[in-house]
């Protein structure tokens, strides 16, 4: 496959305009529960100047591997499966994590296993997308409030389910790169506990909205 480095968006060094022009604020069902840090900005602009890349050269689908991925096997395999049925599916995750159950498994090449999770698993370190997919990710993300793996995750608003590939052959390794768009911070008790709660009620949420999408349970477009 043809490839390129692309240079990230360092959401750092935005200006508060630009930070405010790209960001909203409850956009859609559920509400993000919290205020997205300058590095989820950069990461998010990065994947729409990607998927804007897509839709201009007129590719059929491609493959974006973030900077804290390393491969290895059964890559190659997943690859192959991706290719198969990426024109279907719109969107497939090469998933660092197992899928979440309920998933329609969709195929399998050797170790690798294609299924559709209800609730899409989180984390872009690689995916492959379609066109299509891009072309309806970048018109829906004009203004966001939420990280860009969170937003492909609710699948709800986008009409498009993600499928994802498990064993992928794709590790994440962030942690030792200093990768993360989470910036770090110290909180007290109080304030993690606030946030844990948060974040398990907006997951409850991402469930029940979950299992009313209309989006194919099979994957693809509604």
């Amino acid at each position: 496959m043809e490839g390129e480095v692309w240079a990230a968006v360092d959401g750092g060094a935005m200006s508060q305009a630009d930070l405010s022009a790209c960001v909203g604020a409850h956009l859609f069902a559920p509400a993000y529960p919290f205020p997205l840090r300058t590095g989820e900005i950069g990461c998010f602009l990065s994947h729409r100047q990607i998927w804007a890349e897509i839709v201009r050269r007129d590719l059929d689908h491609a493959l974006i591997i973030e900077d804290d991925a390393q491969i290895t096997d059964p890559f190659a395999a997943a690859l192959a499966l991706a290719r198969d049925h990426v024109e279907d599916l719109g969107y497939i995750q090469f998933q660092t994590r197992p899928p979440q159950a309920p998933a329609a498994v969709i195929d399998t090449n050797g170790a690798a296993v294609l299924a559709v999770p209800r609730v899409a698993g989180l984390r872009t370190t690689a995916q492959m997308l379609s066109r299509a997919a891009a072309a309806r990710l970048l018109h829906l993300s004009e203004a966001f409030d939420r990280p860009v793996d969170t937003f492909v995750q609710s699948h709800w608003h986008t009409g498009l389910r993600p499928a994802a590939i498990h064993p992928s052959g794709i590790t994440d390794i962030a942690h030792r790169l200093d990768g993360s768009t989470i910036q770090g911070g110290t909180l007290t008790p109080l304030q993690k506990l606030g946030r844990e709660w948060a974040r398990m009620r907006y997951r409850r949420a991402v469930a029940r909205a979950a299992r009313h999408s209309p989006a194919p349970s099979r994957g693809g477009f509604a």
